[in-house]
């Protein structure tokens, strides 16, 4: 899991592909850096934004320095180090997920639903100028300081092409191309925030650097990520993964087409082994279908979720990520208050993109109404339908979520059969866990094709499945006959996983879809 988020987060591209990411990397000497990992968290309230960011970077162990527009003069108590294992729980929370349902038996009485389990479904230095006795070019450095293995300075500058020669002359290899890039972060008077690194103090993996992930906050009225500069170290495309935790609110982008994942599809038994490279193929046709697009994947209160993937995201994480700088509500009491309210009411939105070097403008974040979608929420008694796309509501409930449906095989002998009703594993049967999609950047492209993969069509993207053999279809309304097997129910959980690999017990997901299906009616 070391890829991009950001609430504002941004994951890592192919192997050919550097990854998105909010600054570039300058490398020290003649060496070339590429970035290519990178996952970033923006946590947003009131004009406070709260960037966390982790990095991962390919090249020698030699100086390198990352640089990243702030609109404002950090200053020491602004920025710290983070532990590495934050960022975990809100990758997979937001990631695609896949689930396995088999039929229960459509003779079984559920008994009276226990009242227990109805409540349960509810849900610094001074600052200093250049010295040395090398020209200026018209760069300040604003303030200077050393966190954890970085050492920092906050630069301004007065044109790009003097800070383009500056950085040059401080031995960093500047990107070819970077000072077109740089010149409008200078004409609008932004500050520039290098880190630079000391090797010594970093572990490497395979020539790969794994860096402390920085934290640093700011006030600005502008909720935007300033993805060009990235461009300096691109070599292709570059997938960008936006993740953003905000009280009570879900975030859009304000200057490109927001589009939703298609989701709720019935996919086939194979898709369970290559589900990376089935959802990148997914998500690559929403693109193609709305060029220039951000796709949302992923709207959802962050503590909790249905189906879980793995641990929520807890109150501990939210104040790592940037709770404890987030301004106070008027009648606010205390930290633990801060945490119970905030962490109860943060909405986790991811967004993804997909982009090469024709970009042309930084992303720019405005709030949006919350929508719902990819539930196991029956809209059609009689067939079992889901509800298909997003959809606006009063909260937050939107994630991509597909499905491998095992239809019923045993023998019906009751004059009322009820179909469509779905959990765990059939008694004697062996399944292995399903796993969220993660590391999409990496995922295979190229290597599936969707209409071979899905019992369901995706209207979205006009797709029909292909059925080779109709008895195999299990989407809801369209059962094969039963079988003559024996096989029975043995509980009514999905195949869906939490952090250890074992199943998640969905007797509640069950219940709540009957709660839901009765108001839905």
């Amino acid at each position: 899991m070391k890829r991009a988020l950001l609430a504002a987060a941004i994951v890592v591209g192919t192997a050919s592909a550097a990854h998105a990411f909010c600054g570039f990397y300058v490398a020290g000497g003649d060496s070339k850096m590429f970035n290519d990992a990178t996952q970033v968290v923006l946590m947003r309230k009131g004009t406070r934004t709260v960037l966390s960011m982790q990095n991962n970077y390919a090249g020698p162990p030699a100086d390198f320095a990352m640089v990243i527009p702030v609109p404002v003069v950090l200053k020491e108590g602004d920025v710290k180090t983070l532990p590495k294992s934050v960022f975990e729980a809100v990758e997979t929370m937001g990631a695609p997920r896949l689930v396995e349902y088999w039929e229960q038996d459509p003779c079984y009485v559920e008994p009276p639903e226990p009242y227990y389990a109805m409540a349960m479904t509810e849900s610094s230095a001074d600052p200093k100028s250049a010295s040395g006795g090398a020209a200026d070019h018209g760069v300040k450095i604003e303030a200077k300081f050393e966190v954890g293995e970085y050492q920092i300075v906050i630069l301004s500058a007065k044109d790009s092409t003097g800070l383009d020669a500056w950085l040059r002359e401080q031995k960093y290899n500047i990107p070819a191309g970077a000072e077109p890039l740089l010149r409008p972060y200078v004409e609008n008077g932004m500050k520039f925030f290098v880190a630079k690194v000391d090797p010594t103090k970093v572990t490497f993996k395979e020539n790969r650097a794994e860096l402390s992930p920085l934290r640093f906050h700011y006030d600005s009225d502008q909720f935007n990520l300033p993805i060009r500069l990235g461009l300096a170290n691109s070599r292709g495309k570059q997938d960008l993964i936006v993740n953003i935790l905000a009280p009570n609110q879900r975030y859009e982008v304000a200057n490109y087409k927001n589009v939703t994942i298609p989701t709720n599809i019935t996919v086939k038994d194979s898709v369970k082994e290559k589900f990376g490279a089935f959802y990148t193929a997914l998500f690559d046709a929403t693109v193609e279908k709305n060029p220039g697009a951000v796709v949302t994947e992923y709207a959802w209160q962050a503590t909790n979720c249905d189906p879980c993937p793995g641990p929520v995201i807890g109150a501990q994480e939210l104040t790592t990520l940037g709770m404890d700088v987030l301004p106070e509500d008027p009648g606010q009491q205390n930290d633990e208050y801060r945490r119970w309210n905030y962490g109860m009411d943060m909405v986790l939105t991811r967004l993804h993109a997909r982009y090469g070097k024709d970009i042309t403008n930084d992303l720019e974040f405005k709030t949006a109404e919350p929508i719902v979608g990819g539930r196991e929420f029956v809209v059609d008694e009689k067939t079992g339908k889901l509800e298909e796309g997003a959809k606006p509501d009063r909260h937050n409930n939107f994630q991509g979520r597909y499905a491998i449906r095992h239809a019923w095989e045993g023998q019906i002998m009751c004059a009322n059969p009820v179909r469509n009703r779905w959990g765990g594993p059939w008694e004697g049967i062996a399944s292995s866990p399903t796993k969220p999609a993660l590391d999409l950047a990496f995922a295979p492209r190229g290597t599936v094709q969707i209409a071979s993969e899905v019992k369901t069509d995706v209207p979205e993207l006009g797709i029909k499945a292909v059925i080779v053999n109709s008895a195999t279809l299990t989407p809801m309304g369209t059962l094969p006959e039963p079988g003559t097997s024996k096989k029975k129910k043995s509980g009514c959980g999905c195949g869906a996983t939490d952090a250890s690999g074992g199943l998640v017990f969905a007797g509640v997901l069950l219940l709540g879809r009957r709660r839901r299906n009765r108001r839905a009616v």
